[in-house]
């Protein structure tokens, strides 16, 4: 069986390059109350919106999200949108390294989606593009940044949206080049003729897109890995992997069975840019040299986290290892949060319901019963319970060098198991005072080894109008006791543990 822990702990490691169309997404939230008196439309009561750099951008994301780096290799143009792509993606530091080709005739891909926040619809979409293909000189300009990236990565991402960067010129002199190196290559394609992609090593069409590259109506599991070998031996390709949707996917490998696996059962909140986290984690993992078949689940498992949040997402290396790993069961993965940006719509659906919301905090190392004492009375002072907790590092700075004595995932996964917790969130910081700000929750408690004014948050709190909550300890019941009772030596020599 093929050990996910073991692989996920080498991503850090990894380098991709990605070639591909680079965009803006700009994502405008609001609500919709009535309809235009001047055409039957909606009418969209704007409250805020969101920029995030899409198309091939988001699998360069989606890449340093994991904690690989990419080389990104992409083109622009000289406007304010390319300018502010230039910005966003060097926020990124090295985990994305751009190399961006200005071309002066040409405008920077953008699109504008119009959302109705509270019933998650797209109600329409504005793009800006020039889509022919692009001059000889910038593609001269942007093959010579891939051939020169070549050397230096373990996989090629080419993600195309038909927007021009990708032409025939340059798909051939990328997977060309990386083939000579012995480098995979992974193609996300939108080509209407797909003998341009011929030698690359995966091709990861959705179930739509293998239809019109076969000429066909496809329906069944059959006949979707009958075109996906079609496809495979049409152009010389290892594998062919199709995205289904709520269907899951089927990798067709060349030369062996098909496999089909079902999507991860999780609510869909927008599913713009999932096939990138695919294309991404493909890449990622196959320049590690996994197998085709265990690198789809881990892509399968990251689709799933990124349908379950607003926008172009970005999948981290926590949410992938606690959505893949079998010791994790689904119930508790809703339960935990490594990334903060998922939050704010969380909290909004419990404030709508004008729901009380706790918070407590601590490291959690060895669960015991002042732990559950605690987290049962907190509980009962709100309708929703938020843990703050400890991530490793932050719990060694807190308690010394060897603590804690089981690592963040786990510590989540026993709370997340706990009926009285509603939602596990790690932070880093030595205080959970910024978790707070976010959380800004009606109830703090915290144990009554503490004074009112030397909980962290207090202030936060009360200035709210909210309340800060004391909980009566267990005597004699902490981790540090267990510890030390478990280590000295008389205990060792034969006298009862604590279990």
């Amino acid at each position: 069986m093929f050990d996910f822990e073991e692989a996920l702990k080498l991503i850090g490691g990894q380098t991709v390059l990605c070639v591909g169309d680079l965009m803006l997404d700009d994502f405008v939230y609001g609500e919709v109350t009535r309809i235009s008196p001047e055409a039957p439309t909606p009418v969209l009561a704007v409250r805020h919106n969101e920029i995030e750099i899409g198309g091939a951008g988001n699998v360069a994301r989606n890449i340093a999200a994991l904690g690989a780096r990419c080389i990104f290799v992409a083109l622009i143009g000289n406007d304010d949108a390319g300018l502010m792509l230039t910005n966003a993606l060097g926020k990124f530091n090295d985990g994305i390294v751009p190399d961006l080709v200005v071309d002066r005739a040409r405008q920077t891909t953008r699109k504008v989606r119009f959302v109705s926040e509270h019933h998650s619809t797209h109600l329409i979409r504005a793009d800006w593009e020039t889509a022919e293909a692009v001059s000889p000189q910038s593609e001269a300009a942007l093959i010579a940044y891939a051939e020169a990236a070549l050397p230096q990565i373990g996989a090629v991402v080419l993600s195309d949206y038909a927007k021009g960067v990708l032409t025939p010129r340059v798909i051939r002199a990328v997977i060309d080049g990386a083939k000579r190196l012995g480098k995979p290559v992974i193609v996300d394609p939108k080509n209407h003729d797909y003998s341009v992609y011929r030698g690359a090593t995966l091709i990861t069409p959705n179930a739509k897109e293998l239809a019109a590259a076969v000429h066909r109506p496809l329906a069944s599991d059959a006949e979707i890995a009958e075109a996906a070998a079609e496809l495979a031996q049409t152009l010389s390709c290892d594998a062919v992997l199709v995205t289904r949707s709520e269907e899951g996917m089927t990798l067709q490998v060349a030369g062996e069975p098909p496999v089909h696996i079902p999507a991860y059962p999780v609510k869909v909140r927008d599913v713009s840019g999932a096939g990138d986290t695919v294309a991404a984690v493909m890449a990622v993992l196959l320049a590690m040299k996994t197998p085709f078949e265990p690198a789809m689940r881990a892509a399968n498992a990251a689709a799933a986290v990124v349908v379950g949040k607003r926008g172009t997402a970005t999948v981290s290396l926590g949410e992938l290892r606690h959505r893949i790993l079998p010791a994790a069961s689904l119930a508790p993965e809703d339960k935990i949060v490594f990334d903060w940006s998922v939050l704010d719509e969380r909290l909004a659906e419990w404030r709508n319901h004008g729901l009380r919301i706790g918070f407590t905090n601590g490291c959690f190392d060895l669960l015991h019963r002042g732990h559950i004492r605690l987290l049962a009375e907190a509980r009962a002072a709100c309708d929703i319970l938020i843990v703050g907790l400890n991530s490793d590092a932050s719990t060694r700075r807190l308690k010394g060098q060897g603590r804690p004595i089981n690592v963040a995932e786990g510590r989540a996964e026993v709370l997340a198991a706990l009926e009285a917790v509603d939602l596990v969130v790690v932070f880093e910081q030595d205080t959970p005072l910024e978790l707070i700000k976010l959380v800004r929750p009606n109830v703090l408690i915290k144990g009554a080894d503490y004074s009112r004014e030397a909980v962290v948050g207090h202030e936060v709190v009360e200035a709210a109008g909210g309340q800060v909550i004391l909980v009566d300890l267990v005597p004699g019941h902490s981790t540090t006791n267990i510890v030390r009772r478990v280590t000295e030596p008389a205990l060792r020599a034969g006298k009862p543990a604590v279990s």
